[in-house]
């Protein structure tokens, strides 16, 4: 006798012979071949030796696979909560969504954030507020003394997102939204496409281990041809990219079929073959080296800012990049920390989840070794990772930073609704995708709007948030303007719950910060190593 579980095979047989002896030509026409096609899905299911459900459950186990593929989109739209962060919130993306068609975003009711749990922050507001500033003043200049076309950026840019991440429309309305508005669009370690060129909106040109755009046959860095497109006006800034987060330390295979005729003259790189980006640089293995190689871009790019973007790990390697400023006297003209939980790219699961420095610690660690090397005031210091919202932004310079970027804020401007299947080329929105059909679905005067539209209202609302602070310029934002809750009955200032070194604390040797002091001893100018 058969078990039950082997029942829809059964009815599924009988079905097909039925209908097709005793049923009439219309009923018969339908379900004879549905039938028939459901006996042969069940017994191929019977002999096939990859998945033991479908063997043990035919027809019926297919279920399982239905359901793992729908449950996402289920759980996106059915059952998350407003602050579940997966890894954006619903609250987040409905924000950015609201203010890039330009939309009100206030609520109604009062908030629907637990006020009293556990890691809630607020802005302490003044009695003395100020009347708001002009979003368009918030602007930092980036260029130190050996910089000879300094460049004023907006404190909110988009960040590193390469061409072949997403798609070409997706690079025409991030740049023009860019152009619109007058901040940065950085175009990720893929080089500058054409895409990036059409609407002319400031570059900044990051440059990663491939060196892609800059690079000689056999993948070495091309001084000639750096020189030659670092000249262009429209690239503003150079950003040389030592990680990133969520896959720091990690390089990356595009393989031979993926490689494109557009992505090949993009990148510089041959048709037919794999495109490697190395783990690690060629250009240096020392921080003395890695600092000289700064200075020889900042050179060739006639004068042009020139900084390093990273996600902080060990943090003797950093120290020890500061220890080669001090020791040469080159400094960059600016330093991006990139928090573990930023990237927008794919990563392996351990990366995401357990690899680099989450922003805020990364970021005041940064800033902390900067000030007690005496460094500081020559260096300025961005911050990416997982900023959305105005407040984010000013979480990010209180702890440190002069200005901030954000890369899924602004795909979710562009459209993105946090499928998560970016790694797959299948985006919905033609955002994270290179199938022409696809990203045919993203409209670029339509996005690029939407971008200009979501970058002003969020430097509107902070402007605002910071005016009930009695602060004009987000610059004047400190630890002493942000509160968290730590437990049900106490809230402290973020100049409380942190270290701040002071001016050259590092530099006598007699820091007396157990952490700072020990990293700092463990240091080397000469070696990525710790010194013995």
């Amino acid at each position: 006798m058969l078990p039950k579980r082997f029942a829809p095979l059964l009815l599924s047989v009988l079905a097909a012979l039925v209908s097709g002896l005793f049923l009439p030509a219309p009923w018969a026409l339908f379900v004879f071949p549905a039938s028939v096609a459901l006996s042969l899905v069940g017994l191929f299911d019977i002999f096939q030796a990859r998945h033991a459900v479908k063997r043990n459950y035919p027809i019926v186990g297919r279920l399982r696979w239905f359901f793992e593929e729908i449950r996402p989109a289920i759980r996106q739209y059915l059952i998350e909560g407003d602050h579940e962060r997966a890894p954006f919130s619903r609250i987040q993306r409905s924000l950015v969504y609201a203010r890039a068609k330009n939309q009100i975003s206030d609520r109604p009711f009062g908030t629907l954030v637990d006020v009293y749990q556990n890691g809630y922050e607020f802005i302490a507001h003044s009695t003395r507020p100020v009347p708001p500033s002009d979003p368009a003043t918030f602007r930092v200049a980036i260029g130190g003394d050996a910089c000879r076309q300094p460049y004023q950026a907006s404190i909110f840019n988009i960040s590193a997102m390469s061409f072949g991440a997403l798609s070409a429309n997706a690079i025409r309305a991030l740049n023009k939204g860019a152009k619109l508005g007058g901040f940065a669009h950085d175009t990720g370690e893929g080089s500058i496409s054409p895409y990036h060129r059409e609407h002319g909106g400031d570059l900044i040109w990051e440059i990663g281990s491939g060196y892609f755009g800059c690079r000689t046959e056999d993948g070495r860095f091309d001084p000639a041809r750096f020189a030659e497109r670092a000249a262009d006006p429209q690239v503003r800034m150079i950003e040389l990219k030592i990680s990133q987060g969520a896959k720091p330390g990690k390089g990356g295979i595009l393989p031979a079929e993926k490689v494109s005729a557009e992505i090949a003259a993009t990148r510089g790189i041959p048709m037919g073959r794999d495109c490697i980006s190395p783990a690690r640089h060629q250009a240096f293995s020392t921080p003395i080296e890695l600092v000289q190689f700064i200075a020889d871009l900042r050179r060739l790019s006639g004068g042009k800012p020139v900084g390093f973007k990273l996600c902080v790990g060990q943090p003797w390697e950093f120290m020890g990049i500061v220890k080669a400023m001090l020791e040469t006297g080159i400094l960059p003209d600016y330093i991006v920390v990139d928090g573990a939980e930023g990237g927008t790219g794919a990563a392996p699961q351990e990366f995401a989840d357990h690899l680099g420095m989450p922003l805020r610690e990364s970021l005041l660690f940064v800033h902390n070794t900067l000030v007690g090397a005496g460094l500081r005031s020559r260096i300025r210091v961005g911050a990416a990772g997982k900023i959305v919202s105005a407040f984010d932004i000013a979480v990010a310079i209180a702890l440190g930073a002069d200005w901030t970027n954000a890369g899924r804020g602004f795909m979710f401007a562009i459209g993105c609704i946090q499928s998560l299947s970016c790694h797959t080329n299948r985006c919905p929105a033609g955002v994270a995708t290179q199938d022409p059909v696809r990203q045919r679905a993203l409209v670029v005067p339509d996005k690029a709007q939407r971008v200009y539209h979501y970058h002003r209202n969020t430097l509107l609302a902070l402007s605002e948030m910071i005016a009930t602070a009695g602060l004009a310029h987000p610059g004047e934002i400190t630890p002493h303007h942000l509160v968290r809750r730590v437990s049900l009955t106490e809230i402290r200032l973020f100049s409380q719950l942190h270290i701040f070194l002071e001016e050259g604390e590092l530099l006598d040797g007699a820091c007396e910060r157990d952490f700072y002091g020990n990293a700092w001893k463990l240091a080397r100018a000469d070696s990525f190593e710790v010194a013995i």
